[in-house]
Parts: C-alpha cells; structure tokens; sequence
C-alpha cells in the first residue's frame, strides 16, 4: 500500500475539492454569499471564493488577530512558509502568546478560503493580496512599503549598480541580479546590522519616524547629508520626483522582524466594573421595563385622533418630534427612540390618505389587551430583530440630507448583530455584573476591526455607535438593569444563566485562555428560536411586573394618586375626568374645571362622576372634588351652541345679555334673535371656545336640540405590517441547504471533472457542456444501454438551468432516457431533446 503523501494543491479549487464535507459546510456557513446561487461544482465555488466583492466581506468580518495574520500574508513571499509567517507576527523576540494563537488564526483563514495550501507553501487568495498589499495608493495597515525588487522596479541600471557599490557589494551585469544581490543583503540581519552601524545619528532618526509607517517621504531636489546618504545605499529608494520610500525589508530589520507594532492575539477583556445582587438588577429592569410600556402607551395616546403629518420625503418633521419629546417629558434623541420603537412593532404607521399623518395601527388595540409582560416581550423582540436605528435621527445621510424619525435612511443591516453581540458579551459575566462601556466598545473593536490604522470612520465607526447605542437603548427598555442583563434579558438571548453552559448555545467565555482562538461569537437566533426565547422572558418577567390596581387615593387638594399601575377601564375613564400632573413611582392626576367638563361632554353626568369616584376610591370623596363637580355640571349645558351658522340659545335671558355685554364676545359677533336666542358669525366650534374661555360652560346640541356627546375619535391607519429588517447579506443557510448545496456541487464536480476518451473535436473549456448533434446523442445512448458504460452529459432543465451530469444508460424509449445518475445518486428519466451533448468517458 503506498503512504505517499497526497499532492500539495496547485490551486484554490483543488484546495476545496481535498476537503470534506464538513470542511465544505463550514466554509459555506461563514461565507453564506458563496452559495447564492448554488455554485455547480467545486471550480466555479473556487471562482466565485476570489471575487472581490465576497474577498471584501469575508475581510470585514475577520477578527483584529485573523485580520493581521492575513496582512501579514500579503507582506510575506507568495507562497510563504509558516515559519517565514511566524516570524513576522512574532518577530525576533518569538512572542509566546502570539506563537500559540497563530495556528488558530491561520485555520480560520484557511476555513474561509482566504489562505489555501500546507504549512510550507501558504497563499493568500489573489484578490485579499491586492487589497492587504502596500501600495503607493493604498498603503498597507501594516505600515510597510514595497520591498527592494518592487521599489527598484523602474530604476535606471546605472542607478541600481551605483547603490550595490555603495553598500560594498560586486557589480553585476544586470540589473536582476543587482537587485537580487541588494535584497540578499538587506534580509540578512547581520549584514544589514553593520551597514546601519555605519549610519550617522541623524539618518537613523529618519529611519525612525519611517519605521512604523507610513514609509514614505518627500525629498527636495538637492537632499540634505542625512538623506543623502541613506538615498546612496538604497536605505531610501526613490518612487517618484521628490518622493522616497523605506524599503519593507529594511523596516522589518528596524522592527525586529515584526509586522504590526502591536499584534493582538487576544481579545479585550469585557469584566465586571461593578456588581449588583441579581435581585436589584431584575428589579431595576422590570422597573424600567414598566415605563416603556406606559411610555409606549402614552405616545399612541397622544397620537390617538391622528399623530403629526407624515413630510414629503417621508418622516417627522423636527417640530412634530420636538413636541413629541415635549409631551412625553423626555430627551428628543430618547423620543425618537419610543417612536421608532413603536413603528418596529408594527404599533405605529402611516395611515396612507391624502393628508397622510401617523396613528396607530390596529395591531396596537390587539396589544394594548395583552398581559403587561407579553406587551413588553414583543416591543423587545421587535427592537433586538430591528434594522432601523434610532440613534441616526438628525444625523445626515451621505448626500448631506437630514435623517428624520421614521424617515428613509435609518435601516443599517449590522444593527441586529451588534445589539445581539453586545447583549452576549454581557450575558457572559457573572449575573449582576456590569461591564465598562469602552471594555464592550473595545471588543467590539477587536471582532470586526478597521482595515488600517486610518482612524476610526466609516462603518467601523458606525459599529461602535450601535454598541454605545445598544447599552443605552437596553437600558431604557429594560432589558438591562443597573448596566447589567436581567434575567429576562438572558431569555431574551436564547442563554443560560451565567456559568450553566445551555444544551445548545454554550455560554461564551468574558477572555480565552492563550492556548485556543478566540471564541466565534454565536449567531442570532433564528425566527423560531427567537418566539421561544420572548416567551421565556414574558414568562420570568410577569411576575416583577406590578398587578394592575382597580383603585385611587382621592385627596383635598383636587388630586388623585394612583399608587401603581391601574386597569385598563380605570384608567380610560380617569385620562378623561382628570389631568396627568406627575408620572413615576405613581402617577398624580389633578380634577380641574375644564377636565371635568371634559367628562360631561364624553356623556357622563354628575350622579355617574360621583358614583365612579366613590367605587374606585380608597379613601372618602373629598369634598372639595364633590362641590367642583356639582358646580360644572350646574353650569354645563346651561348654554346651547347649534348651527346657523351658529347659535347660542338659553332660557335665561339675564345670562344672555351678561354675554352681550362682555367686551370679549365681540369677536363672535353676536345679535340677539329673541329673548333666549343669539345668532353667531362664527363657527360652532370657534363659539364654543369662545364661551369657554369667559368662563361659560356651554354645550353643543344637535339640529332636533338634543345635546351633542363629544367622545374623542380614535383614529386608526388601515391594517399595517411591521417594517421587514434589511438583511446584512444572504442568510445563514441551515443544515438541510447546506448538505443539498454540497451534494449538488460535488455531483457537478464529478461531471465536470470525470476522464473522458480523446476525441477529434477541440477540448471543452472548463464548464462548457458537451455537444452533439440529435442523432449523435441517440446513437451514443443506446450504445452504452448495450455495453453499460457511463456517459458524460449536459443537461438543460425546463427553467434553463444547465447542468452536467454522469449517467449509466438503462433504457431509451418515447424520447426518454431512464438512467442511474451517478451525480444525484438515483435513478432518473431525462428527455432527450434536454441534453445538449454526450460523451464517453474513459476507461479508468
């Protein structure tokens, strides 16, 4: 038997075709955008792995360590060896920690089809060279120029001879071997060490603030001693007029052979900055998540008869989120966040008519009968799964347009992972432990960082937002308490309690040990996962939420206090018969004259106002409340406002004249028709306010004299679905695409790659399909029926999606061929006028 190793790959598709299946689904499960379509076989997969588009996002989503081992690639030779690699990472010192964690980086690299071929010849995929490569447009992160040979590359030769001279070298006869003999020098420690021995004091400081990148420099036309003598020696190559740069391999000596300044090879730390007993922390959250629900309520509430208009170019304007703020008593950044929040529900929307304005939709009375815990499960299910992002509103959108609460422009795909990412990390500590803002931030940082040392714009920065963002919102909406997760906060994720592994989303370490890479974070939960996860939180939540209470403390002073959260009719009718003056703990309502009357024109009378307050109160009717009711509805309705345009009619004259004579009725411009009549020029609406504001209570009747019962009409958009979450890419395909997509692209390989006997036509082109004539195709067929050979086939199905195939010929019969397909593994029938060709395949 032999024991000769297997061939080392020639190339990214060969790498692919040696892995197995798991391999395969693994790389499928990271790089989700591979499969999208079905690639059909394993070179077009390969292919498509090298684009620059799918290079771009595997990139993006590389650890800080895996992202600097792949910088480090594209410095190295091509191919590199793993030692050459090491020691760039570890540089002459031979870092330890950096030396355990590299086999793990370079494995993940590998996984993702960003690094193929053994430990002795390691590539990176063309494309991330490109992209990770130093260049005078694009320098490298690592902070190195191009080496000796790319510098050198336009150099005269006369040019190039003079440096080897310069740094003692013999000439040579050409400029290859010139060059050649330099970058021997400069990769030899020893030689290079003397030569900068050499150096005087002030050239060395040049190479100093080079160093460390970037590597290039401007020179004048005349350069100073110092510069000169580094340019004679090629230490300083010239890239263009009045530009020189350090050549890489003269950096990584400067360096002691490393890459980056700073390898990190471990990820921050997110710890416990302060520790709270778990009970305090679920309390706080149920506390906060309390005032989201009252919260919630109030702002559909307040937009109950028709929120503020929608604007042209779709959103709220700043005024309308200004008096939102206002009337919820919050920040206006923080009101963006219920309205957006609201709209994430489905709870809110626009109702779509001429005049369009936002209201609530009809989801929202369906929600509002729900139990308090399963309302607050789905505001958090709604935030945790939403794209848009509350904390862009009054920011501005790359064309310099404003961003406006439930405007365009605020959906960013990356908000779900990192809301779900943050909420892990600090699932991860123990329970009550509250974490440093900028220990999340900093993690955060390291699992997705910036290609480069540029700074931190762009979508990096964006990343970082969404996280402070994330533990703000968390905390508003009660999820977190105290800056710690809450219980229900662990439900909601789908996690264990801290420390208990669960039995399929095993909780993830706050730091690794130096031994292992750094953990993969877990992905969201999928739909399903996620409606178990909210109803295990409604659940541990319900009980901290307090009991609805079906009573008020009436007091002297024309208030009530209503010591916790009260029963839906309850707190209908008091909204109506009183106003709101404080909120918190327990919500204060003050009786005035102008809200009782408010109760009377909603149809109530003073005997139901009376009996209401007596059933609901815990302590007698004060009677100061008693006579202020008494006295409205004394007054209430003894004035009657119809339409004339309008009238006022009352059977006592003597009032009628006071009104008369009242200098602030001349707006209305009243006469007087009869004794108990005055005919208005303005609006009934517009007479009734009048009235009201001297200090009359009139009320509205209808054209038969009845008395008009003023109920506020709760206006409702038509039935509306919550707004879908734009998607950060395709989705993570589940087990049952991935082995479907792996079997298909393994059956296409086989084809496609399957020995065929020579013929007299041209060779095909990788993936072109066979062709034949009919008569040729039905010929060969029926030939291999009678010899049981194995043909090679293209195949075009009924939606045009062609394919190749290998099939064993059993019967051809009514233009049909019934044959074993050895790619699909069964028995099929194909028509014959679908195959485009056939062939023979060889012996072996």
């Amino acid at each position: 038997m032999s024991t000769e190793d297997p061939p080392a790959p020639r190339s990214l598709a060969e790498a692919l075709r040696a892995r197995d299946d798991d391999s395969l689904a693994a790389l499928l499960r990271r790089r989700p955008d591979l499969i999208t379509p079905v690639p059909t076989d394993l070179t077009q997969l390969a292919t498509r792995a090298g684009t620059r588009a799918s290079v771009v996002r595997a990139l993006e989503r590389l650890d800080r360590f895996a992202l600097q081992t792949a910088e480090a690639l594209a410095v190295a030779g091509d191919p590199a060896a793993y030692g050459e690699l090491l020691g760039l990472m570890a540089g002459d010192t031979a870092d330890e920690t950096v030396a355990r964690a590299l086999p793990g980086a370079v494995a993940a690299l590998r996984e993702q089809a960003l690094v193929w071929g053994d430990d002795d010849r390691l590539r990176l995929v063309r494309t991330a060279r490109e992209l990770l490569a130093p260049s005078p447009q694009h320098p490298s992160p690592t902070g190195l120029g191009p080496s000796v040979r790319e510098a050198t590359a336009g150099m005269s030769p006369g040019r190039v001879q003079a440096i080897v001279s310069a740094v003692g070298l013999p000439s040579t006869h050409d400029s290859v071997s010139a060059v050649t003999a330099l970058t021997g020098l400069f990769t030899d420690r020893t030689q290079l060490g003397a030569l900068l021995g050499r150096a005087p004091a002030d050239s060395l400081d040049v190479l100093d603030r080079l160093v460390w990148g970037p590597p290039y420099g401007q020179v004048t036309a005349d350069p100073a001693p110092r510069l000169r003598w580094l340019l004679d020696r090629g230490l300083l190559l010239p890239t263009a007029p009045g530009t020189v740069v350090l050549p890489r391999e003269v950096a990584l000596h400067l360096r002691a052979g490393r890459a980056h300044r700073a390898p990190e090879p471990l990820p921050p730390a997110v710890e416990p900055a302060v520790t709270h007993r778990p009970q305090d922390v679920d309390a706080t959250a149920a506390g906060q998540a309390y005032t989201a629900l009252a919260t919630v309520e109030e702002l559909l509430k307040e937009w109950d008869e028709g929120g503020p208009a929608v604007l042209r170019a779709g959103g709220l304007s700043v005024r309308d989120l200004k008096r939102t703020a206002v009337a919820l008593d919050v920040a206006e950044p923080v009101a963006a966040f219920w309205v957006e929040l609201a709209y994430a529900a489905g709870l809110l929307a626009s109702d779509g008519e001429a005049d369009e304005r936002y209201a609530a939709t009809p989801a929202y009375d369906e929600w509002r009968e729900r139990p308090a815990a399963e309302r607050w499960a789905g505001l958090a299910g709604a935030w945790l799964a939403a794209t848009r992002t509350a904390g862009l509103v009054g920011g501005r959108d790359a064309k310099d347009r404003a961003l406006s609460a439930l405007g365009p422009g605020l959906d960013r795909s990356a908000a779900p992972e990192v809301r779900h990412r943050v909420l892990t990390l600090l699932a991860g500590l123990p329970e009550g432990g509250a974490p440093d803002a900028e220990a999340v931030l900093g993690r955060l940082r390291w699992e997705r960082p910036l290609r480069g040392p540029q700074g931190t714009a762009g979508e990096d920065d964006l990343r970082s937002r969404l996280g402070r963002w994330t533990l703000a919102e968390a905390e508003l909406l009660g999820v977190t308490g105290r800056g710690a997760l809450s219980a229900h906060g662990r439900a909601l994720l789908g996690a264990s309690p801290a420390g208990v592994p669960g039995p399929d989303r095993p909780a993830v370490p706050a730091e690794p040990t130096p031994v292992a890479p750094a953990p993969r974070p877990p992905a969201p939960l999928s739909p399903p996962e996620q409606a178990v996860a909210v109803a295990a939180a409604a659940r541990l939540l319900a009980p901290l939420l307090p009991e609805p209470l079906d009573h008020v403390l009436l007091q002297a002073d024309l208030t009530a206090v209503a010591p916790g959260p009260l029963r839906r009719p309850l707190a209908d009718v008091l909204g109506v018969l009183a106003n709101v003056e404080s909120k918190g703990g327990a919500t204060v309502y003050r009786f005035t004259p102008a809200s009782v009357r408010r109760a009377l024109d909603a149809g109530r009378t003073a005997s139901d106002l009376h009996a209401f307050l007596a059933e609901h109160s815990r302590t007698p009717v004060p009677q100061p409340l008693a006579y202020l009711i008494d006295d409205v509805a004394r007054r209430h309705g003894h004035l009657r406002v119809g339409a004339a345009s309008a009238y006022v009619r009352c059977d006592d004259d003597a009032l009628l004249n006071e009104i008369l004579a009242d200098k602030r009725s001349a707006g209305l411009r009243l006469r007087r028709l009869a004794p108990t009549v005055l005919a208005a020029q303005a609006d009934p609406a517009a007479l009734l306010d009048g009235l009201r504001a001297m200090g009359f209570a009139p009320a509205a009747e209808s054209a038969e004299g009845d008395v008009l019962i003023a109920r506020a009409h709760a206006h409702r958009t038509p039935p509306r679905t919550a707004p879908e979450p734009v998607p950060d890419g395709p989705p993570v395909p589940d087990a049952t695409l991935l082995t479907a997509a792996i079997r298909a692209v393994r059956a296409g390989d086989l084809a496609s790659t399957a020995p065929r006997k020579p013929t007299d036509t041209a060779p095909l082109a990788p993936g072109e399909l066979p062709r034949t004539s009919s008569a040729e195709t039905l010929a060969t067929v029926q030939a291999a029926v009678l010899t049981g050979e194995a043909l090679w086939i293209g195949y075009v199905n009924a939606e045009g999606g062609a394919s190749q195939r290998v099939i064993a010929p059993v019967r051809v019969e009514g233009g049909f061929v019934t044959a074993y397909d050895h790619t699909a593994d069964e028995v099929r029938t194909y028509p014959l006028h679908r195959i485009t060709g056939v062939a023979e395949l060889a012996d072996e």
